[in-house]
This record gives C-alpha cells, sequence and structure tokens, in this order.
C-alpha cells in the first residue's frame, strides 16, 4: 500500500513500564522472549501491505535504533524504510515532545520529505499487542469517505472506564468521544447498539461500548490543519479527537480480535504469560501473519535432563537439570541444576558467556527458585537465590536498585547481580 505511510508513537520516558525502560525506550522492550514491542505495529504494517514507517521517539533511543536497523532492512529496489524520528530541537521549538499529537506535529516536516505522504496517514501506537490487517481498515476508511478513521473495539462496562469511549450513528459516524469516563452517568450516555458492526445481539448486549484502540487513519490535509491550528492541542484522544467531531467527518471500524494494552508492568506480565497456555489469546504460530524481528543464527533450546511444562524456550536456551513452569525463557537463557522457574518471563541474554569468565555467571544458578518473576536481560541470578516475594509487597523498591517490586510481580533489572543466598 504505497499510497499508505505509517507513524508509530514510541512514546516518552514509558514510566508505567519501569524499570524495563530504566535504560531502554517503550517500544524496544523485550516481548514473548525473542521479540521487541515495536516488532507488533512493524509487522502488523508489512503483512499489511504497508512498507514506509516512522517511529517517534524521544527516550533512550539507542537500543531501538541498532534494533531496527538489524532487523529491518527493505531491497534496494523498494521503498520501503523504518526510520526512527527523535525528539529535536529545532529553531521554532526547544522542547521534548508534550504528546501523542505534538510528537506527530513536530515531526511533520520530516514526514513531507517523503513522498508516500501524499497518502494517507497511519498513526500507531506502540506498545500494544495484537493483529489487524489495516488494508480492510484503509478500505473502510475510503468507502466511508471519511476524513478521520478510528479503530474501536467493542467493551464490557467493566472495562469501559479505563477507555476512551466512543458513540456513533447507525451508519458508524463517530459523533462523541469521552476519555475515561468515571461517573455511571457520563458511562450511561455512551452506550450504543454495538450490533451494527456484525455483533450477535447477545454478544452486543454484553459489550455495549466502543473504546478507541488509539489506531487512527488521516487524511495528510486533515491531519496537518488539525495539529497545526492550535500548537497547544498535544494529544490525540484528550484534544484533537474530541474537537474533531464537530468540524470533520470521524468513522469507526470494529475490530473485534485479541488486543491488549501492555503499558503497564502487570498487562505486560499478563500478556506474555498468557503466551504459554494452551490455546493461547495470541498466537504466535501463524504462519501467514508472522512476527517479524532482528534475524539470529543461534541453535535450537536444549534440555538435559530437565523438567518443563507450559513454557515457551527460545533460540539458543539451555536447560540443565532444572524445573521450568509456566514460564517463557528469552533467548540464550541459561538454567542450571536444582534451579526452579514458576510463573516467570526470562529475557536471557545479548551474548553468550565464555566458561572461563571469572565474572558472575549470566543466568539463573544452580538451586535459584523464581516464581512471578521477571528477569531483563544478561542478569546474574546467585546460588540457592529465592525471589518469591515473601512478604507480598505490591510495590517495592530495592535500596541497591538491583530489583522491583511492581503490581506484586519482582523485576529484577538489566545487568544486575543477585547474590549467592539472597532471598526475598
Amino acid at each position: 500500500m504505497e499510497n499508505m505511510v505509517a507513524v508509530i508513537l514510541g512514546g516518552g520516558r514509558g514510566s508505567r513500564l519501569f524499570p524495563l525502560t530504566k535504560e531502554r525506550s517503550k517500544p524496544a522492550v523485550g516481548i514473548a522472549g525473542k521479540y521487541r514491542l515495536i516488532d507488533i505495529p512493524i509487522s502488523n504494517c508489512i503483512n499489511s501491505g504497508i512498507t514506509q514507517m516512522f517511529v517517534l521517539t524521544m527516550y533512550q533511543s539507542a537500543s531501538l535504533n541498532n534494533h531496527i536497523s538489524n532487523a529491518y532492512r527493505f531491497d534496494q529496489f523498494s521503498k520501503g524504510f523504518v526510520q526512527v524520528l527523535a525528539a529535536e530541537q529545532t529553531a521554532d521549538s526547544n522542547e521534548w515532545f508534550q504528546g501523542t499529537a505534538d510528537a506527530v506535529r513536530k515531526t511533520l516536516p520530516h514526514l513531507g520529505h517523503k513522498k508516500s505522504n501524499k497518502g494517507l496517514v497511519l498513526i500507531l501506537s506502540g506498545d500494544h499487542l495484537y493483529r489487524m490487517n489495516y488494508r480492510l481498515f484503509r478500505d473502510s476508511h475510503i468507502r466511508s469517505n471519511a476524513d478521520i478513521s478510528i479503530a474501536v473495539m467493542p467493551v464490557t462496562r467493566e472495562d469501559a472506564p479505563e477507555l476512551g469511549v466512543l458513540k456513533v450513528d447507525e451508519t458508524g459516524r463517530i459523533t462523541k468521544f469521552v476519555e475515561k469516563p468515571k461517573t455511571k452517568e457520563a458511562l450511561d450516555e455512551m452506550e450504543t447498539d454495538t450490533s451494527i458492526f456484525g455483533l450477535s445481539p447477545e454478544e452486543a448486549a454484553k459489550r455495549p461500548f466502543l473504546a478507541s484502540m488509539g489506531i487512527y487513519i488521516f487524511d495528510p490535509e486533515t491531519l496537518s490543519s488539525l495539529l497545526m491550528s492550535d500548537p497547544t492541542r498535544t494529544d490525540f484522544g484528550k484534544e484533537i479527537i474530541p474537537q474533531a467531531i464537530e468540524t470533520h467527518k470521524m468513522q469507526a471500524y470494529c475490530f473485534d480480535g485479541y488486543w491488549a494494552d501492555i503499558g503497564t508492568i502487570r498487562a505486560f506480565y499478563e500478556a506474555n504469560l498468557d503466551l504459554v497456555a494452551p490455546v493461547p489469546k495470541f498466537n504466535l504460530f501463524d504462519p501467514s501473519q508472522p512476527i517479524y524481528s532482528n534475524t539470529r543464527f543461534l541453535p535450537g533450546a536444549k534440555m538435559n535432563r530437565a523438567s518443563v511444562e507450559a513454557a515457551v524456550l527460545c533460540d539458543g536456551t539451555i536447560v540443565e537439570g532444572a524445573t521450568v513452569r509456566d514460564s517463557i525463557l528469552g533467548t540464550r537463557s541459561r538454567v542450571r541444576h536444582g534451579a526452579v522457574i514458576e510463573e516467570s518471563l526470562i529475557m536471557g541474554a545479548d551474548f553468550y558467556q565464555h566458561g572461563d569468565d571469572p565474572g558472575p555467571q549470566i543466568g539463573i544458578n544452580e538451586g535459584a527458585y523464581l516464581k512471578k518473576c521477571i528477569i531483563d536481560k544478561n542478569a546474574s541470578i546467585g546460588r540457592y537465590v529465592q525471589m518469591v516475594n515473601r512478604q507480598g509487597h505490591n510495590d517495592y523498591d530495592d535500596p541497591e536498585g538491583r530489583f522491583y517490586v511492581r503490581d506484586g510481580i519482582i523485576i529484577v533489572v538489566k545487568d544486575a547481580v543477585i547474590p549467592e543466598g539472597f532471598v526475598f
């Protein structure tokens, strides 16, 4: 689809995903053991025939730049590219991005330098887990002759207060938008007959609200005029979209597949751990819609007298005489004799450690016990360590900065060393 360019919003500091964003931008955070969050929207674009993409970021983008440059190299005869646009000081502004809309506004000059921007502009979030065929979204936008189209999902009354909620007429035209309606009265006003999008009467009754997925299609002229007419409007969901309803034709496109906002530690953890279920909500084994990433020339996972139950073991993993349950072991993970890992995400390592290295052994060492943990890359979990949150902390900061607890999940930071015998 050469008549469409994608703009992927990488976000700022990603504070809700701290400490995973301590040394990297949010789109660079690993997921499913071998991918990064940015791989999800980029793969959706490639599978939909969109090969011209910009990724907007302003925080710790070196890791992201390296990943994108290694993973996405299009044919020299193709017009395809994935380009990172970091926040920068200019003659007109010396500020960071102030919000989603401000990020796109400040990068409009770069978008305008590409011939592709004469077509439609697809705006995506960089921290959602889902698969979508953007061709169908684009076709719906064109058929409706809309200025702006928004992808929406039918949701329950319980879920609606945490999301941006849209109201539509019988043709699917958006007539009202409320960001996170909290009161019963505000929520009642946003109830919609979702059966107009093909839901059965029973399903429409269960999910009578339409939530914005933060996925938009704009005509380029509409996007430019809305962003440049008032530079104080910095956010799409809170300002640009509600005000544009009165002046532009806005259409809803209903998506009824799996979609997860993984912008918090709890949501990130649950989305990852669901992948080890017998039938996960997000299917990584769909050959028609692959998830692309950096190509690594690594051997297959190896298990020596190990017990593994409901787990994902990624390339280059070695498990020796250990027990792994309901967990993901990322690329180059090393789990040694007697270790037990339960309900955890081990992100693995960026390199193989030499056997004669005198330093701490990267990986999960002998007799360690981990439960409900996220172990970031290159961490060393010492012999007989227990990381099980015995005190039941919901939030906790290790005084030495080696690990944190968020939403009851233990997160060991990248390159951390947890010494032998440590118990938490």
